[in-house]
């Protein structure tokens, strides 16, 4: 996978929401960042637009290149369409539907795992306000995750040949969002 083409795609995708949602009168569009993963020294933003009455659509990118360091590089696109309870988006408690697309290329413990990843689950949050245009979000969520990849020892001369195809694929229940986030509201 091409790292920088997945970027450069979800940086797209991003932008022409934001740019389709501006001329609706009432639309809400937040931008946020997520601090749990600031803490993994893993770079995110958000784009969280009110689509509906009682519906948001969330939309997150991620990615880090050898954290605390380890050796390893993700990079992820995160969609959500959220449900409001309340029938104010972004403020008190949604649940949510989710979906992530993930490239990564790891060490962990001599082995080398490279290759591509989905997921689809549920999430769950509580939106805080914390002023006018602020908003504090704690949410969380489970789901499949399924996963193709490359993996072998990392003294293994695998990977030097480049026609082997992944060699590793299966699925796992996995926590595909936690989050401590902060939300600016753009009105």
């Amino acid at each position: 996978m091409n790292s920088y083409r997945f970027v450069v795609m979800a940086c797209v995708f991003m932008l022409s929401l934001f740019v389709g949602q501006r001329e609706a009168q009432a639309q809400q569009v937040g931008v946020k960042t997520n601090a749990l993963m600031w803490a993994a020294l893993t770079p995110n933003i958000g784009c969280e637009v009110v689509v509906g009455e009682h519906s948001s659509i969330d939309i997150s990118a991620f990615g880090h290149k050898n954290p605390y360091g380890l050796n390893s590089k993700v990079l992820a696109f995160q969609p959500e369409y959220r449900y409001w309870f309340n029938g104010r988006p972004m403020v008190r408690e949604y649940i949510g539907v989710s979906a992530m697309l993930v490239g990564y290329d790891m060490t962990m413990r001599k082995y080398v795992y490279n290759g591509n990843a989905a997921s689809l689950g549920l999430s769950g949050g509580y939106a805080f306000i914390l002023g006018s245009n602020w908003r504090l979000e704690l949410c969380g969520g489970f789901g499949f995750l399924f996963f193709r990849q490359k993996q072998y020892y990392e003294t293994d001369d695998f990977y030097v040949d480049k026609t082997i195809k992944a060699n590793a694929m299966g699925y796992k229940l996995f926590p595909a969002k936690l989050g401590v986030s902060f939300t600016y509201i753009i009105k």
